[in-house]
Protein backbone atom coordinates (compact mmCIF):
# COMPACT_ATOMS: atom_id res chain seq x y z
CA UNK A 1 0.00 0.00 0.00
CA UNK A 2 2.96 2.50 1.37
CA UNK A 3 4.77 1.60 -2.45
CA UNK A 4 1.35 2.62 -4.59
CA UNK A 5 0.73 5.90 -2.48
CA UNK A 6 3.92 7.49 -2.27
CA UNK A 7 4.06 8.52 -5.35
CA UNK A 8 0.47 9.64 -5.38
CA UNK A 9 1.80 12.32 -2.76
CA UNK A 10 4.23 13.10 -4.30
CA UNK A 11 2.57 14.03 -7.52
CA UNK A 12 0.20 15.70 -5.76
CA UNK A 13 3.06 18.02 -4.26
CA UNK A 14 4.88 18.99 -7.42
CA UNK A 15 1.03 19.97 -9.19
CA UNK A 16 0.07 22.24 -6.34
CA UNK A 17 4.03 23.95 -6.07
CA UNK A 18 5.43 21.88 -3.02
CA UNK A 19 3.04 23.60 -0.31
CA UNK A 20 3.87 21.48 2.98
CA UNK A 21 7.66 20.36 1.34
CA UNK A 22 10.98 22.15 0.69
CA UNK A 23 11.34 22.47 -3.23
CA UNK A 24 13.47 19.84 -4.60
CA UNK A 25 17.05 20.88 -6.37
CA UNK A 26 15.27 19.20 -9.67
CA UNK A 27 12.24 21.89 -9.67
CA UNK A 28 14.99 24.67 -9.26
CA UNK A 29 14.39 27.72 -11.59
CA UNK A 30 17.31 29.87 -13.14
CA UNK A 31 17.98 33.35 -12.44
CA UNK A 32 16.12 35.35 -14.62
CA UNK A 33 12.92 33.55 -14.05
CA UNK A 34 13.05 34.47 -10.55
CA UNK A 35 14.19 37.83 -11.32
CA UNK A 36 11.11 38.27 -13.66
CA UNK A 37 8.33 36.90 -11.36
CA UNK A 38 9.51 39.12 -8.20
CA UNK A 39 9.49 42.15 -10.25
CA UNK A 40 6.35 41.59 -11.16
CA UNK A 41 5.26 40.91 -7.70
CA UNK A 42 6.93 44.46 -6.93
CA UNK A 43 5.42 46.39 -9.36
CA UNK A 44 2.47 47.57 -8.02
CA UNK A 45 0.73 51.13 -7.88
CA UNK A 46 0.56 51.15 -3.92
CA UNK A 47 4.64 52.11 -4.35
CA UNK A 48 3.35 54.55 -6.63
CA UNK A 49 1.33 56.49 -3.83
CA UNK A 50 4.00 55.83 -1.32
CA UNK A 51 6.08 58.31 -3.66
CA UNK A 52 3.51 60.62 -3.93
CA UNK A 53 3.43 61.30 -0.51
CA UNK A 54 6.60 62.00 -0.23
CA UNK A 55 7.38 64.47 -3.20
CA UNK A 56 5.84 67.62 -1.69
CA UNK A 57 7.37 66.88 1.30
CA UNK A 58 11.29 66.91 0.26
CA UNK A 59 13.86 68.68 -2.21
CA UNK A 60 14.99 66.56 -4.46
CA UNK A 61 18.47 65.39 -3.66
CA UNK A 62 16.74 64.38 0.21
CA UNK A 63 14.00 62.77 -1.87
CA UNK A 64 16.77 60.55 -3.84
CA UNK A 65 18.49 60.13 -0.57
CA UNK A 66 15.46 58.82 1.17
CA UNK A 67 14.71 56.10 -1.95
CA UNK A 68 17.88 55.16 -2.38
CA UNK A 69 18.26 54.46 1.66
CA UNK A 70 15.00 53.08 2.54
CA UNK A 71 14.82 50.29 -1.19
CA UNK A 72 18.36 49.44 0.34
CA UNK A 73 17.41 48.34 3.88
CA UNK A 74 13.85 46.90 1.99
CA UNK A 75 16.31 45.29 -0.36
CA UNK A 76 18.51 43.71 2.23
CA UNK A 77 16.03 42.65 4.64
CA UNK A 78 14.02 40.94 1.56
CA UNK A 79 17.40 39.43 0.22
CA UNK A 80 18.49 37.88 3.82
CA UNK A 81 15.15 36.04 3.60
CA UNK A 82 15.29 34.89 0.07
CA UNK A 83 19.09 33.36 0.40
CA UNK A 84 17.65 31.37 3.36
CA UNK A 85 14.36 30.35 1.07
CA UNK A 86 16.82 28.87 -1.56
CA UNK A 87 19.05 27.10 0.64
CA UNK A 88 16.54 25.54 3.01
CA UNK A 89 13.48 25.06 -0.13
CA UNK A 90 11.08 27.12 2.44
CA UNK A 91 8.62 29.53 2.34
CA UNK A 92 8.36 31.66 5.04
CA UNK A 93 5.19 29.75 6.83
CA UNK A 94 6.94 26.71 6.95
CA UNK A 95 10.25 28.05 8.10
CA UNK A 96 7.81 29.83 10.89
CA UNK A 97 7.40 26.50 12.43
CA UNK A 98 10.88 25.90 13.75
CA UNK A 99 11.05 29.39 14.86
CA UNK A 100 6.99 29.34 16.40
CA UNK A 101 6.27 25.80 16.95
CA UNK A 102 3.37 24.06 15.46
CA UNK A 103 0.71 25.30 16.51
CA UNK A 104 2.46 28.64 17.56
CA UNK A 105 3.40 29.03 13.62
CA UNK A 106 -0.49 29.25 12.95
CA UNK A 107 -0.79 32.82 13.82
CA UNK A 108 2.36 33.42 11.23
CA UNK A 109 -0.26 31.42 8.64
CA UNK A 110 -3.21 33.95 10.07
CA UNK A 111 -1.25 37.07 9.69
CA UNK A 112 0.22 36.64 6.45
CA UNK A 113 -3.14 35.00 4.70
CA UNK A 114 -5.17 37.35 5.94
CA UNK A 115 -3.14 40.04 5.51
CA UNK A 116 -3.27 39.08 1.61
CA UNK A 117 -6.71 38.32 0.58
CA UNK A 118 -7.74 41.77 2.58
CA UNK A 119 -5.05 43.43 0.12
CA UNK A 120 -6.58 40.89 -3.12
CA UNK A 121 -10.53 42.19 -2.31
CA UNK A 122 -9.63 45.89 -1.76
CA UNK A 123 -6.86 46.23 -5.21
CA UNK A 124 -9.96 44.65 -7.02
CA UNK A 125 -11.83 46.97 -5.99
CA UNK A 126 -9.46 49.62 -6.59
CA UNK A 127 -8.56 48.91 -10.48
CA UNK A 128 -12.08 47.98 -11.27
CA UNK A 129 -13.17 51.94 -9.89
CA UNK A 130 -9.95 53.38 -11.75
CA UNK A 131 -10.70 51.59 -14.68
CA UNK A 132 -14.21 52.88 -14.87
CA UNK A 133 -12.70 56.57 -14.25
CA UNK A 134 -10.37 56.33 -16.95
CA UNK A 135 -13.21 55.23 -19.29
CA UNK A 136 -15.70 57.37 -18.44
CA UNK A 137 -18.08 54.51 -16.93
CA UNK A 138 -20.49 54.54 -13.75
CA UNK A 139 -18.76 53.75 -10.81
CA UNK A 140 -21.65 51.31 -9.39
CA UNK A 141 -24.33 49.30 -11.23
CA UNK A 142 -24.26 45.91 -13.29
CA UNK A 143 -21.18 47.07 -14.89
CA UNK A 144 -18.88 47.79 -11.92
CA UNK A 145 -20.29 44.79 -10.82
CA UNK A 146 -19.43 42.50 -13.98
CA UNK A 147 -15.67 43.81 -13.98
CA UNK A 148 -15.48 42.94 -10.36
CA UNK A 149 -16.24 39.60 -10.82
CA UNK A 150 -14.15 39.07 -14.08
CA UNK A 151 -11.10 40.28 -12.49
CA UNK A 152 -11.33 38.87 -9.48
CA UNK A 153 -11.23 35.29 -10.83
CA UNK A 154 -9.08 36.22 -13.50
CA UNK A 155 -6.37 38.10 -11.43
CA UNK A 156 -6.42 34.23 -9.90
CA UNK A 157 -5.95 32.14 -12.63
CA UNK A 158 -1.97 31.97 -13.02
CA UNK A 159 -1.74 31.42 -9.12
CA UNK A 160 -3.78 28.44 -9.52
CA UNK A 161 -1.77 27.20 -12.02
CA UNK A 162 1.56 28.12 -10.20
CA UNK A 163 5.15 29.19 -10.55
CA UNK A 164 5.20 27.98 -14.27
CA UNK A 165 2.01 30.62 -15.48
CA UNK A 166 3.64 33.42 -12.73
CA UNK A 167 6.70 32.98 -14.33
CA UNK A 168 5.53 33.20 -18.21
CA UNK A 169 3.22 36.43 -17.31
CA UNK A 170 5.97 38.25 -15.86
CA UNK A 171 8.07 37.33 -18.80
CA UNK A 172 5.57 39.23 -20.85
CA UNK A 173 4.12 41.72 -18.47
CA UNK A 174 7.25 43.17 -16.74
CA UNK A 175 9.27 44.33 -19.71
CA UNK A 176 6.00 45.98 -20.87
CA UNK A 177 5.30 47.61 -17.65
CA UNK A 178 8.81 49.47 -17.45
CA UNK A 179 8.84 50.35 -21.04
CA UNK A 180 5.86 51.76 -20.50
CA UNK A 181 6.61 53.56 -16.88
CA UNK A 182 10.00 54.57 -18.73
CA UNK A 183 7.90 56.92 -21.71
CA UNK A 184 5.54 58.14 -19.09
CA UNK A 185 8.88 59.11 -17.46
CA UNK A 186 10.16 60.53 -20.54
CA UNK A 187 6.75 62.45 -21.09
CA UNK A 188 6.96 63.76 -17.21
CA UNK A 189 10.79 64.67 -18.12
CA UNK A 190 10.11 66.81 -21.01
CA UNK A 191 6.58 68.31 -19.39
CA UNK A 192 9.26 69.48 -16.50
CA UNK A 193 9.32 73.05 -16.12
CA UNK A 194 12.42 73.02 -14.45
CA UNK A 195 13.90 73.52 -10.90
CA UNK A 196 11.85 77.03 -11.20
CA UNK A 197 8.53 75.19 -11.68
CA UNK A 198 9.32 73.33 -8.03
CA UNK A 199 7.46 74.42 -4.94
CA UNK A 200 9.34 74.60 -1.99
CA UNK A 201 9.12 71.45 -0.40
CA UNK A 202 6.69 71.56 2.52
CA UNK A 203 8.68 69.78 5.50
CA UNK A 204 5.25 68.35 6.24
CA UNK A 205 7.27 64.93 7.06
CA UNK A 206 10.76 63.81 8.81
CA UNK A 207 13.48 61.61 7.42
CA UNK A 208 12.61 58.86 9.43
CA UNK A 209 8.53 58.84 8.83
CA UNK A 210 9.52 59.31 5.14
CA UNK A 211 11.83 55.64 5.26
CA UNK A 212 9.16 53.98 7.39
CA UNK A 213 6.76 55.12 4.43
CA UNK A 214 9.47 53.65 1.63
CA UNK A 215 9.98 50.08 3.75
CA UNK A 216 6.16 49.81 4.81
CA UNK A 217 5.15 49.88 1.72
CA UNK A 218 6.30 46.54 0.49
CA UNK A 219 8.11 45.15 3.89
CA UNK A 220 4.95 42.73 4.54
CA UNK A 221 4.68 41.30 0.95
CA UNK A 222 9.01 41.12 0.97
CA UNK A 223 8.69 39.08 4.12
CA UNK A 224 6.60 36.68 1.86
CA UNK A 225 8.57 36.29 -1.46
CA UNK A 226 10.31 33.16 -0.12
CA UNK A 227 7.24 32.28 -2.00
CA UNK A 228 9.31 32.22 -4.78
CA UNK A 229 13.10 32.85 -3.90
CA UNK A 230 12.57 28.95 -2.34
CA UNK A 231 12.81 28.18 -6.37
CA UNK A 232 15.80 29.82 -6.51
CA UNK A 233 18.91 27.57 -7.91
CA UNK A 234 21.42 28.98 -6.15
CA UNK A 235 21.93 31.64 -3.03
CA UNK A 236 23.40 34.17 -5.43
CA UNK A 237 20.44 33.70 -7.54
CA UNK A 238 18.39 34.29 -4.69
CA UNK A 239 19.74 37.64 -3.52
CA UNK A 240 20.51 39.21 -6.68
CA UNK A 241 16.85 38.79 -8.09
CA UNK A 242 15.56 39.67 -4.65
CA UNK A 243 17.47 43.00 -4.77
CA UNK A 244 16.39 44.05 -8.36
CA UNK A 245 12.91 43.51 -7.52
CA UNK A 246 13.20 45.42 -3.79
CA UNK A 247 15.55 47.41 -4.35
CA UNK A 248 16.01 48.86 -7.64
CA UNK A 249 12.16 48.41 -9.21
CA UNK A 250 11.01 49.30 -5.95
CA UNK A 251 13.14 52.31 -6.16
CA UNK A 252 12.02 53.48 -9.58
CA UNK A 253 8.40 53.30 -8.49
CA UNK A 254 8.68 55.45 -5.80
CA UNK A 255 10.25 57.89 -7.95
CA UNK A 256 8.02 57.72 -10.43
CA UNK A 257 5.60 58.41 -7.84
CA UNK A 258 7.05 61.35 -6.46
CA UNK A 259 8.04 62.64 -9.83
CA UNK A 260 4.23 62.77 -11.29
CA UNK A 261 3.32 64.71 -7.92
CA UNK A 262 5.58 67.18 -8.53
CA UNK A 263 5.00 67.70 -12.05
CA UNK A 264 1.08 67.14 -12.40
CA UNK A 265 0.10 66.94 -8.78
CA UNK A 266 -0.92 63.10 -8.40
CA UNK A 267 0.67 60.65 -7.78
CA UNK A 268 -1.46 58.16 -9.78
CA UNK A 269 1.07 57.64 -12.32
CA UNK A 270 -2.40 55.79 -14.84
CA UNK A 271 -3.80 59.48 -14.57
CA UNK A 272 -0.69 61.32 -15.76
CA UNK A 273 -0.44 58.55 -17.84
CA UNK A 274 -3.97 59.99 -19.08
CA UNK A 275 -3.27 63.50 -19.01
CA UNK A 276 0.13 62.97 -21.51
CA UNK A 277 -2.06 61.54 -23.99
CA UNK A 278 -1.21 58.09 -23.60
CA UNK A 279 -4.01 56.64 -22.08
CA UNK A 280 -4.65 53.46 -23.64
CA UNK A 281 -1.09 52.80 -22.14
CA UNK A 282 -2.36 53.38 -19.05
CA UNK A 283 -4.68 51.40 -19.13
CA UNK A 284 -2.50 48.58 -20.18
CA UNK A 285 0.18 49.57 -17.37
CA UNK A 286 -2.64 49.36 -14.85
CA UNK A 287 -4.27 45.92 -15.66
CA UNK A 288 -0.47 44.33 -16.13
CA UNK A 289 0.46 46.25 -12.63
CA UNK A 290 -2.71 44.75 -10.45
CA UNK A 291 -2.25 41.28 -12.36
CA UNK A 292 1.57 40.57 -11.61
CA UNK A 293 0.92 41.53 -8.36
CA UNK A 294 -2.63 40.05 -7.65
CA UNK A 295 -1.36 36.31 -8.38
CA UNK A 296 1.25 36.75 -6.31
CA UNK A 297 -1.00 37.88 -3.02
CA UNK A 298 -3.91 35.13 -3.80
CA UNK A 299 -0.85 32.98 -3.83
CA UNK A 300 0.51 33.54 -0.52
CA UNK A 301 -3.03 33.31 0.80
CA UNK A 302 -2.82 29.71 -0.61
CA UNK A 303 0.45 28.89 1.00
CA UNK A 304 -0.38 30.17 4.30
CA UNK A 305 -3.84 28.25 4.06
CA UNK A 306 -2.32 25.13 2.90
CA UNK A 307 0.23 25.58 5.89
CA UNK A 308 -2.18 26.46 8.52
CA UNK A 309 -5.07 23.08 7.56
CA UNK A 310 -1.59 21.09 7.03
CA UNK A 311 -3.21 19.91 3.26
CA UNK A 312 -1.26 19.59 -0.15
CA UNK A 313 -4.80 21.27 -1.81
CA UNK A 314 -3.52 24.70 -2.65
CA UNK A 315 -5.68 25.08 -5.86
CA UNK A 316 -8.44 24.78 -2.96
CA UNK A 317 -7.65 28.03 -1.06
CA UNK A 318 -6.76 29.89 -4.32
CA UNK A 319 -10.03 29.41 -5.22
CA UNK A 320 -11.47 29.85 -2.01
CA UNK A 321 -9.90 32.90 -1.46
CA UNK A 322 -10.89 34.06 -4.22
CA UNK A 323 -14.14 33.54 -3.42
CA UNK A 324 -13.85 35.55 0.42
CA UNK A 325 -12.17 38.41 -1.57
CA UNK A 326 -15.07 38.66 -3.70
CA UNK A 327 -17.68 38.86 -1.13
CA UNK A 328 -15.60 41.64 0.69
CA UNK A 329 -15.23 43.52 -2.41
CA UNK A 330 -19.08 43.22 -3.04
CA UNK A 331 -20.11 43.63 -0.02
CA UNK A 332 -18.08 47.39 0.46
CA UNK A 333 -16.39 45.73 3.69
CA UNK A 334 -13.04 46.37 1.81
CA UNK A 335 -13.54 49.58 2.71
CA UNK A 336 -12.66 49.22 6.29
CA UNK A 337 -9.91 47.20 5.84
CA UNK A 338 -6.65 49.17 4.83
CA UNK A 339 -5.75 50.67 8.35
CA UNK A 340 -6.61 47.03 9.53
CA UNK A 341 -4.23 45.70 7.24
CA UNK A 342 -1.58 48.46 7.33
CA UNK A 343 -1.72 46.79 10.88
CA UNK A 344 -1.04 43.72 10.59
CA UNK A 345 1.84 44.89 8.05
CA UNK A 346 3.26 46.49 11.18
CA UNK A 347 3.71 42.91 12.82
CA UNK A 348 4.56 40.80 10.24
CA UNK A 349 8.21 41.94 9.27
CA UNK A 350 9.42 41.10 13.32
CA UNK A 351 8.57 36.97 11.71
CA UNK A 352 11.19 37.78 9.75
CA UNK A 353 13.38 38.93 11.84
CA UNK A 354 13.34 36.08 13.80
CA UNK A 355 13.43 33.37 11.53
CA UNK A 356 16.92 34.81 10.43
CA UNK A 357 18.18 34.83 13.90
CA UNK A 358 16.98 30.72 13.67
CA UNK A 359 18.46 29.52 10.92
CA UNK A 360 22.13 31.06 11.29
CA UNK A 361 22.00 31.37 14.98
CA UNK A 362 20.27 28.26 16.40
CA UNK A 363 20.55 26.14 13.54
CA UNK A 364 23.78 27.05 12.26
CA UNK A 365 22.77 28.08 8.65
CA UNK A 366 20.53 24.27 8.14
CA UNK A 367 17.16 23.46 9.00
CA UNK A 368 16.40 20.12 9.92
CA UNK A 369 13.53 18.16 8.21
CA UNK A 370 10.13 19.37 8.50
CA UNK A 371 9.03 16.06 9.56
CA UNK A 372 11.29 16.14 12.53
CA UNK A 373 9.28 16.51 16.47
CA UNK A 374 8.82 19.93 17.14
CA UNK A 375 6.60 21.35 19.91
CA UNK A 376 3.79 23.38 19.98
CA UNK A 377 4.91 26.12 21.00
CA UNK A 378 8.47 28.05 20.17
CA UNK A 379 8.24 30.36 23.63
CA UNK A 380 11.27 31.74 22.80
CA UNK A 381 10.00 32.48 19.33
CA UNK A 382 6.74 33.60 20.59
CA UNK A 383 7.88 35.99 23.49
CA UNK A 384 9.91 37.86 20.90
CA UNK A 385 7.42 38.26 18.23
CA UNK A 386 5.08 39.88 20.96
CA UNK A 387 7.72 42.63 22.32
CA UNK A 388 9.15 42.99 18.33
CA UNK A 389 5.36 43.60 17.28
CA UNK A 390 4.73 45.73 19.99
CA UNK A 391 7.68 48.18 19.63
CA UNK A 392 6.78 48.06 16.02
CA UNK A 393 3.29 49.10 16.06
CA UNK A 394 4.27 51.57 19.21
CA UNK A 395 7.53 53.52 17.73
CA UNK A 396 5.92 53.80 14.24
CA UNK A 397 2.89 54.88 15.89
CA UNK A 398 4.48 58.18 17.47
CA UNK A 399 7.29 58.64 14.32
CA UNK A 400 10.51 57.51 16.62
CA UNK A 401 12.98 56.01 14.29
CA UNK A 402 11.15 52.88 11.17
CA UNK A 403 8.16 51.56 13.09
CA UNK A 404 9.04 47.72 10.87
CA UNK A 405 12.92 48.33 11.08
CA UNK A 406 12.76 48.25 14.84
CA UNK A 407 10.37 45.47 15.15
CA UNK A 408 12.30 43.60 13.36
CA UNK A 409 15.88 44.05 15.15
CA UNK A 410 14.10 44.13 18.49
CA UNK A 411 12.39 40.65 17.88
CA UNK A 412 16.18 39.21 16.42
CA UNK A 413 17.95 40.64 19.23
CA UNK A 414 15.67 39.09 22.15
CA UNK A 415 14.81 35.62 20.26
CA UNK A 416 18.92 35.40 19.72
CA UNK A 417 19.19 36.12 23.19
CA UNK A 418 16.51 33.84 24.14
CA UNK A 419 18.67 31.05 21.85
CA UNK A 420 22.04 31.97 23.84
CA UNK A 421 20.52 31.64 27.25
CA UNK A 422 18.19 28.61 26.85
CA UNK A 423 20.41 26.53 24.80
Amino acid sequence: MSLSTEPKLLDNSVAEDYPLSAVPKSARKPFWSLCLLLMGFSLTSTTLFAGGALGPAFSVPQLMTIIVIGNLILGCYCAALGYIASQSGLTTVLMARFSFGNVGSRWVDFIMGFTQIGWYAFTTAVVVQVLLELLGGPSEGILYVALVLFFNYAFCATAYIGYRAIDWLSRLAVPAMLVLVAISLFLAFRDFGGAASLAEPTGGMNMGAALAVVIGTFISGGTQATNWSRFADSGKSAVVATLSAFMVVNGILVFAGAFCTLVYGSEDLIKAMATQGILAGGVILLILNVWTTQDNTIYAFSVAGANMFRTHKRHAFVLGGATLALVFTLSGIYELLPQYLIFLGTVIPPVGGIIMVDFWLRHGGRFPKLSSRLPAFNWAGVIAYVVGSVVAYGTGTVGLGIGPVNGIVTAAVIYGIFCRVLR
